[in-house]
């Protein structure tokens, strides 16, 4: 009997509440009762109350962990009376006689004698402890076992399966092991579900959860992606920190979503029988692996609590392959069948687990690809039979999670690999596999190339809604498939109809081609095809196309027609629809064509590409205008350069919102009310504002932009405004920089506007450049980049006022493909 390091500290049954690295005993009776609340605490008589249940629920909690430890404490005490021979008084003196030569309590002692009598999971889970503990272990753990002790493990869990042993049903199960095992380790929930034979979660056991909680999971059906049902799947451990992305629903984490989870599966034999999830109220980080063993350990208590519950069916002896009572209906099912199937029932290692499949029972329908009879098959072992099960095919592997975990499985045109005198041979196979209670029953389908051609054709007439036939001219005998029946709107039962009476069911309009069909046929004994409306008898309409051939015999007579008809309704709706859209795309586009060049005129005639000199003394003017490259994209920029009768030089440009004929003929618009205020003499924020009337009123939810200047030749004064507009850009020796923007909104944006004035006194030499945005905008850049470009392209020195502007619209960058106005002067 081993004994744990004598330093570790002896744990009383009463010290379990209270976790395992606390130390802190849980509430006893008497004197040392720690009142939860004083009497005035909340008010005097209410106080004592609280003081009262909390001190009766301690009471009851330490009650039941003594009841818990005494259990143990008796499982020793029955395995002394089995090995040294005595009665129950002995037995109980010689325990305690251990215990106190050993220097542990009773109920460590207890625990240890049990583990050494089982030699069961909960024994190497000990015993694993105790060798760390004693530093047989590598020192990467040594943190963990500073706060864990090996005896409390031990007492731990076989406290846990002692109530486990003790309760009547598995809500019982799930509280002591919450009580008794969990808690220690920081957990505050736990749930225990058990696995339907159709792979569905049942809820048969909870604690830490609220009452409405655990009833609104009471039942989980196949399909639902939750935590447990990934450890199920995967038939294994599952641990996640928190509530993962993905957000798998789970019981409890809608309240707290930050806690963590471990979900373990809980099965014997090879088959899983339910799921082991455990709660923690925070972040749960990666556990080490003795913690691992002790949930472990935890699970397979829960199996044999689950395999022995409700509904559960006990694993037989590794070798019994008879018939039970409980597989006769089963093999009923099998004999049903009309394809080959197999009962397979689970083949354990005497460890319990899972080893192979028996299997139990043939049906009549079997045929084994190797040619064996069924009496060769019947009660071998599956691998036996059919060892190469475990390749590539994965049957077995297959076979194998539906036994534990109750998902069926399906799969079509599978490679079942049998061995023929050792040569592997090939069958492609429709295998469903399906668990009944402890038993599994495979089916397949062998498909041979005959019935997956005739399939094939079948899917396809299908598809192409064709229909065969074959008319013997000879005998008269028609044969038609069902496919062709539907096509004619006749029953299956009704009579074929003959080559020869096809116009009687035609539109009368067809009788001509079906005529000729038939005579290239019969009697010219040639391929033909036709096609025509078939007139149904319920109404309908179909358009249908008819390929026929002769066939001759050996005296080159005409024995018999045989062809398809085919329901091309579809496809000829279809081209006529196509027809009607080309037709209309040719005339939408020949109207888009003659807009665009209307437009493309228009923009021509009243801005040219370049302008003629103009006679002002002192300055020179240039203007450059292009088009955008894409008809469809001509817009509305404009430009004018006139002479005012106050001897004034007018320079405008603008740009209306939007391209097309629309954007154009709003411009001449604008344009020309520009002109017309300008004879006024006003200022150039006074145009402005009236132009911003006319595009409010004037004209169809208009927007625009401009800047407009007024420069007058004696004084070299310009005197400006703008509307939304860049502003315009000064050429000063080697130095180009945009003025200072004055105030002002867009064209037609409100009824009523001002716009700011400004004043530039310019010097001879000096240039002066106004533009529309298609010179400088790029997608892909801000404003202020596009704006930094063309100043450094306008740097240029050496230039004549004509170079400069040609030069600006070679190396512009604008990717917007939009109309482009600048106007250039130059004082001489």
């Amino acid at each position: 009997m081993s004994t744990p390091d004598n330093s570790a500290h002896p744990v009383r049954a009463d010290e379990l509440v209270a976790g395992e690295g606390s130390r802190v005993p849980a509430a006893r009776t008497g004197h040392d009762t720690q009142h939860v609340a004083g009497p005035d605490a909340e008010g005097g008589g209410m106080g004592r109350l609280a003081a009262t249940v909390a001190r009766l629920r301690d009471e009851i909690r330490a009650a039941q962990a003594a009841a818990d430890g005494r259990a143990l404490i008796e499982l020793a005490k029955g395995v002394l009376i089995e090995r040294l021979g005595c009665g129950p008084t002995a037995a109980g003196r010689q325990l305690a006689a251990l215990a106190e030569e050993s220097g542990l309590s009773q109920l460590e002692l207890a625990a240890d004698i049990v583990n050494q009598a089982a030699r069961d999971h909960v024994t190497e889970v000990a015993a694993d402890f105790v060798r760390r503990a004693t530093g047989q272990d590598d020192e990467a753990d040594q943190d963990v076992l500073e706060a864990e002790d090996a005896a409390a493990v031990a007492v731990r869990l076989r406290t846990a399966e002692s109530g486990a042993a003790a309760a009547g049903d598995t809500q019982a199960v799930a509280e002591s092991l919450l009580e008794h095992a969990l808690t220690p380790l920081g957990a505050t929930a736990v749930a225990v579900w058990a696995a339907g034979a159709d792979a569905s979660l049942s809820l048969v056991g909870h604690a830490g959860f609220a009452a409405d909680e655990a009833g609104r999971w009471r039942y989980v059906p196949p399909g639902v992606c939750t935590l447990a049902r990934q450890a199920l799947t995967e038939r294994d451990t599952v641990c996640a920190e928190k509530q993962p992305s993905s957000a798998l629903p789970s019981i409890g984490w809608s309240h707290n979503p930050r806690g963590g989870r471990i979900a373990v599966p809980a099965g014997t034999g090879g088959r899983v029988h339910g799921i082991l999830e455990i709660c923690w109220p925070e972040p749960l980080g990666p556990q080490p692996p003795q913690i691992m063993r002790q949930v472990e350990a935890l699970a397979e208590l829960c199996a044999h609590t689950l395999e022995g519950g409700p509904g559960s069916v006990a694993t037989p002896a590794p070798d019994t392959w008879q018939t039970p009572q409980d597989l006769t209906e089963l093999v009923d099912l099998a004999e049903g069948l009309y394809d080959p199937a197999l009962v397979l029932t689970p083949h354990l290692w005497p460890d319990g687990r899972l080893a192979d499949f028996r299997i139990h029972h043939v049906n009549s329908r079997f045929t084994d690809p190797a040619g064996r009879p069924r009496n060769a098959v019947g009660g071998t072992l599956l691998l036996e039979s059919y060892p190469l099960a475990m390749g590539e095919s994965g049957l077995f592997e297959k076979i194998e999670r539906v036994y534990a975990t109750g998902e069926a499985f399906r799969s079509r045109r599978m490679t079942l690999t049998t061995l023929v005198d050792q040569v592997p041979l090939d069958t492609i196979v429709d295998v469903s596999v399906s668990r009944h209670g402890n038993s599994v029953l495979l089916i397949w389908r062998v498909e041979d190339d005959t019935a997956r051609l005739a399939n094939l054709l079948q899917h396809a007439q299908r598809l192409g809604r064709i229909g065969g036939f074959e008319e013997n001219v000879l005998s008269g005998e028609i044969v038609w498939n069902d496919q062709l029946f539907d096509l004619y709107g006749l029953p299956h039962t009704s009579r074929p109809v003959p080559l020869e009476e096809m116009a009687a069911h035609a539109h009368p309009d067809d009788a001509v081609s079906i005529g000729r069909f038939v005579r290239a046929v019969l009697h010219h004994r040639r391929p033909a095809s036709a096609a025509f409306r078939l007139q149904r008898p319920d109404g309908i309409t179909r358009h249908i196309r008819v390929v026929a051939e002769p066939v001759l015999d050996e005296d080159n007579r005409l024995r018999s027609v045989r062809g398809a008809y085919q329901d091309i309704s579809a496809q000829h709706w279809t081209e006529v629809a196509l027809a009607a859209t080309r037709d209309q795309l040719a005339h939408t586009e020949q109207q888009a064509a003659e807009r665009n060049r209307l437009t493309l005129q228009l923009q021509h005639a009243i801005m040219p590409p370049s302008h003629s000199g103009m006679d002002s003394p002192g300055l020179q003017v240039a203007v450059r205008y292009r088009p955008a490259e894409s008809e469809s994209m001509v817009g509305g920029d404009w430009y004018d350069v006139v002479v005012l009768p106050s001897k004034q030089v007018m320079l405008c440009v603008g740009d209306v919102a939007g391209h097309g004929i629309e954007a154009a003929t709003s411009m001449v618009v604008l344009r020309n009310a520009m002109r017309g205020l300008a004879v006024t003499g006003a200022g150039p924020g006074q145009l402005l504002a009236w132009l911003n009337i006319v595009a409010h009123y004037l004209t169809e939810h208009v927007t625009a932009t401009a800047v407009c200047g007024l420069y007058d030749p004696e004084t070299r004064t310009l005197r400006w405004a703008r509307a939304g507009h860049l502003p315009p850009v000064l050429i000063r020796g080697e130095q180009a920089s945009p003025l200072q923007p004055a105030g002002g909104i867009l064209l037609g944006a409100l009824s009523e506007a001002t716009y700011e004035e400004a004043e530039l006194q310019l010097d001879v030499g000096d240039t002066l450049l106004m533009y529309t945005d298609g010179l400088v905008e790029r997608r892909d850049e801000s404003v202020q980049d596009s704006l930094t470009r063309l100043l450094t392209n306008a740097r240029k020195p050496n230039l004549n006022l004509e170079q400069r502007l040609d030069g600006l619209l070679t190396h512009s960058k604008s990717d917007t493909d939009d109309d482009t106005c600048i106007i250039g002067i130059r004082v001489v």
